[in-house]
């Protein structure tokens, strides 16, 4: 499963920085959030640090014989007066896949979510932080009350 991940989360990374020409890259390690526990690249749309950008991941766990895979992908807009402090509010989706091994075991799903934070990047590069509010919602549930943090590496 941890083989799983890695290959996953280089995938995304590779194909989000070959295909779009980004400016602002930050890749870290989330804990919460709609990933549960994952790695994850975040990417300005613009060549600025703030504005629209989104994010893609991979994270997941397992429990005795059953694992799940989260891919939390979202858009997300950062706003900011000194270039380092930021406001971030986004909206995603998160395709969830897991099973026990077995063919009759395995499942996947999706869900929603919010992201309403606070984020520290600084201008030219270096450690990141991120604490936020990740409200989850599907049609048949809705936690507004959920979270996350984030620490990593601005390029």
């Amino acid at each position: 499963m941890k083989s799983l991940f890695k290959k996953l989360f280089l995938v995304f990374t590779l194909t989000l920085v070959v295909t779009l020409n980004l400016s602002a890259q930050s890749i870290y390690a989330e804990l919460g959030g709609p990933g549960i526990a994952s790695f994850n690249i975040d990417a300005r749309f613009t060549k600025n640090s703030g504005g629209l950008g989104g994010r893609i991941g991979v994270g997941g766990f397992k429990i005795e014989d059953v694992g799940v895979v989260f891919v939390p992908l979202g858009v997300n807009y950062l706003f900011s007066k000194d270039n380092k402090n930021f406001f971030e509010v986004g909206l995603g989706v998160t395709p969830t896949f897991g099973g026990d091994g077995s063919s009759s075991g395995m499942f996947s799903t999706t869900f929603g979510h919010g992201i309403f934070g606070y984020r520290i990047e600084p201008p030219d590069g270096g450690l990141t932080f991120r604490i936020f509010l990740c409200p989850i919602f599907r049609k048949e549930f809705f936690i507004p009350y959920y979270g996350g943090l984030s620490m990593g590496y601005k390029i």
